[in-house]
């Protein structure tokens, strides 16, 4: 797990951490006054706002700086082609960009501890809330509680796999995956647990979001809470991008079939009405709730991800930001028949004093209270429009996601004789993924879900599926205290 042990009382406090910084539909604090170090394991089950509380802390972990608060979106992107380094900052992101992370690298630590502290949090909240349940006095209502945080469990091991773990298609996931923790770790005696296969930790991820589908509620009452917190659509979201990964594209279909409907205009029928919004600038300004927005992490002034971990401070030069990473001129920028110069995206492409283009997707500052996405409809679109033809070759219903997704931007529509073949189509759905999702940490999880090269960028070399580079090592703080947990090769 982490390089700190925990014991039973500190692991709880962890859980309650940020129980108080999720919004939630009341107005006062949830959880009484009492030192926290004083609360017993049944002490903070023991009524139903704590129960609630608890949930709220298991979103505060999973939207840490280190996580889904910024770093594992911005990592998620610079490993590719599509931002230049500009301050040689080793603090943010610099070995991730130039492919030199070792076990040691402060990056492969800390996502990975942020992450399994996220689990653990989910794991001891399961345990617990299963056992208290009489405290609540609605099954149905701790079932979707337990649904939320296998909801979030499933994206931290979905996050894991992408970064220290060959992808699914390198051996149908018969490669190391990660040590697969499903219990809750209030001390060290579990520490030695060797690491599942892909496949493994994939099926778990699956039934984790099988469960939550059946048990989280269809809509959480106000445009704030369905896109902060889990519902029934995240869980089917999420299900799309997770078989994609796998090439699972007739999975990818079913799934998304359930809130994609066969014909435009594309709007989910049951529950939360998701649907693209007529201008994409909405979705990145506040109140950042619209109904594309499947799941977000939500920032105010009192509740910031931290120093060096918005995506605001990445990506914008000051002084709303550091401006690590300018836009490469040579990536999907450059591009002029995909990312036309009336495409409305160009929005978010500026120019700055010092004549280079930087990304304006994210523009609060200095307090970086821009929205982390983590899932939009616009996905889900372009999930479904590549495994449609992926597995239908050029369909009229692939075409119209895409086009759909392209032409509400201002981009010149496809025909389906516009390509070739279903590999063509795919292609340019690729390329609308860079242009429509750019800056959201997808671009090196598109390539190595294919086992495509990682592009290369400036002085920088793409990077081959046969590289040890390819992936990030296991990090040094796990083998530390993990005598069964391998390192990658």
């Amino acid at each position: 797990m982490k390089n700190m042990h925990l014991n039973k009382k500190i692991a709880v406090l962890f859980l309650l951490g940020g129980a108080f910084l999720m919004p939630t539909s009341c107005k006062k604090e949830l959880l009484d006054p009492a030192p926290l170090n004083s609360l017993s394991d049944k002490t903070i089950f023991s009524t139903p706002d704590r129960f609630l509380s608890l949930v709220n802390g298991i979103y505060d972990n999973l939207k840490s700086g280190q996580l889904y608060g910024g770093r594992a979106i911005v990592y998620g992107d610079i490993r590719a082609e599509e931002f230049l380094n500009e301050t040689g900052n080793g603090v943010t992101g610099l070995q991730t960009w130039n492919h030199t992370v070792v076990e040691s690298s402060n990056e492969v630590n800390n996502l990975w501890n942020a992450a399994y502290a996220t689990i653990n949090s989910c794991n001891i909240f399961i345990e617990g809330a299963d056992i208290n349940r009489a405290v609540v006095g609605n099954d149905a209502l701790v079932n979707q509680y337990i649904a939320e945080a296998r909801f979030v469990r499933a994206l931290c091991y979905h996050t894991l796999l992408r970064s220290y773990c060959r992808p699914y298609a390198d051996g149908n996931g018969s490669q190391p995956g990660v040590p697969l923790r499903l219990r809750a770790e209030t001390g060290p005696e579990n520490n030695d647990l060797a690491r599942a296969t892909v496949a493994e930790v994939y099926a778990q991820i699956l039934d984790d979001l099988n469960f939550a589908e059946a048990n989280l509620a269809a809509t959480n009452g106000s445009a704030l809470l369905n896109t902060t917190r889990a519902h029934k659509n995240s869980a089917v979201a999420l299900k799309t991008r997770v078989y994609l990964g796998m090439q699972r594209y007739g999975d990818v279909i079913t799934e998304a079939n359930k809130i994609v409907p066969a014909a435009a205009p594309f709007k989910a029928a049951s529950g939360v009405a998701h649907e693209l919004q007529a201008a994409v600038k909405n979705v990145f300004t506040t109140p950042y709730t619209t109904t594309e927005s499947i799941f977000s992490m939500p920032f105010t002034t009192n509740d910031l991800p931290g120093t060096q971990n918005g995506l605001g401070s990445y990506y914008n030069p000051g002084p709303r930001g550091i401006g690590d990473f300018s836009l490469n001129p040579a990536g999907i920028i450059g591009d002029s028949v995909t990312f036309a110069g009336n495409d409305a995206r160009r929005q978010f492409v500026f120019i700055n004093t010092n004549n280079k283009p930087y990304m304006n997707k994210f523009p609060a500052g200095p307090e970086h209270l821009d929205y982390a996405p983590v899932i939009r409809y616009a996905e889900v679109l372009l999930n479904l429009a590549e495994a449609e033809a992926r597995t239908n070759g050029i369909s009229d219903r692939a075409v119209n996601l895409l086009n759909a997704v392209r032409t509400r931007s201002g981009g010149s529509a496809y025909s389906n004789t516009s390509f070739a073949s279903g590999d063509a189509l795919a292609s340019a759905v690729l390329k609308e993924r860079r242009v429509e999702l750019l800056g959201e940490g997808f671009r090196a999880f598109d390539s190595m879900r294919l086992l495509a090269n990682i592009p290369g960028k400036a002085n920088v070399a793409a990077i081959f599926p046969t590289v040890s580079e390819y992936i990030w090592p296991i990090p040094s703080g796990e083998l530390a205290v993990n005598k069964l947990c391998t390192q990658n090769p």
